[in-house]
């Protein structure tokens, strides 16, 4: 661990003082949710709401005040032109955008079907820029990210951040609230023994992904001739944070069951900064047949298949779909 804060790694960069305020707000907000989280069962906050996000999801009250908390401690900064969250239908537009203006895309708590058996959840972001003035298009595809990261809340909170360079990890030092640089220079191993997948869905899968996971689970008897290790906690942020630290292959593909909504998770504020993310630290990200980003949106909540992790398993997975 070094003594580089975020806010200090941040200074020191060459970005945008305004990027580098609205990174702050989104640190803080994950600050906040952390906390949160912590005590939610004191607060009375664990639970269902009693309501239905855009995609039809049950919400939990903690995904409802986690948005607040990003909307509320982000719209302090003086460039943010909009946001765009799981949880709200419509795109929210804090001003008349300008050549420059920043675009906040979020999901404010992923995996929240994981609070009320104390398992980790997170939060995901990602940034990109008002082309010129009086532009409101917020569907633009994934290279235009010019930030991506996310929080995760385990035993000790995590901020993982990329301006487009390195994956730098920053954990939440207790006491002081500090997030410190202590995983710098993230990379994804290229070999991996573990996969991540929801495995009750196997009788909808496609043909490529049941013979990739069939040959994984064989282990030394199959063509993989080793063993591979299964791992699902129903959190992208800790699948992913996972992969990032001893590698690994997440896969929640398309199926006959979710294909006509196009997958499971979204494009604009999971996947891609995800895959962002996976890419800058040595991995890949796929659909299958396509490079996460480079799919041009068609809505802000639009569902895409996601194939992330280990680049040779990653590879081997897009051979499989070819063939």
């Amino acid at each position: 661990m070094t003594d580089t804060t975020l806010r200090r790694y941040l200074t020191q960069s060459v970005l945008d003082p305004n990027l580098i305020f609205l990174i702050e707000d989104i640190a803080s907000s994950c600050r906040v949710i952390a906390n949160s989280v912590r005590n939610g069962a004191f607060e009375g906050n664990l639970g269902a709401a009693g309501a239905t996000n855009v995609q039809g999801e049950a919400q939990k009250t903690l995904d409802i005040l986690a948005n607040d908390e990003f909307e509320r401690i982000c719209s302090n900064s003086p460039r943010l032109a909009a946001l765009v969250s799981e949880e709200v239908e419509e795109v929210t537009w804090l001003k008349e955008p300008e050549a420059g203006d920043y675009l906040l895309y979020f999901d404010p708590l992923d995996g929240s079907s994981n609070l009320d058996v104390n398992l980790s959840v997170g939060s995901i972001f990602a940034v990109m820029q008002v082309e010129e003035d009086g532009d409101r298009n917020v569907l633009r595809n994934g290279r235009n990210q010019i930030c991506a990261g996310y929080a995760l809340y385990g035993p000790s909170t995590m901020f993982v951040l990329t301006v487009g360079d390195k994956v730098e990890g920053f954990t939440c030092q207790h006491g002081t609230g500090d997030f410190r640089l202590t995983h710098p220079d993230m990379m994804v191993p290229a070999e991996t023994s573990e996969f991540a997948i929801n495995a009750s869905r196997y009788k909808y899968w496609d043909e490529p992904v049941r013979r990739y996971i069939d040959e994984c689970i064989a282990g030394e008897d199959g063509v993989r001739a080793r063993p591979f290790n299964m791992r699902w906690t129903a959190s992208m942020v800790a699948e992913i944070h996972r992969i990032l630290t001893r590698g690994g292959v997440f896969l929640y593909p398309a199926d006959s069951n979710n294909r006509d909504a196009g997958g499971k998770l979204r494009l604009m504020y999971e996947a891609n900064p995800m895959a962002m993310i996976i890419e800058l630290a040595g991995g890949a990200a796929s659909t299958g047949l396509t490079p996460i980003m480079d799919i041009d949106p068609t809505g802000p909540h639009q569902r895409v298949p996601v194939i992330l992790g280990s680049r040779s398993e990653v590879e081997r997975l897009v051979s499989y779909h070819k063939t």
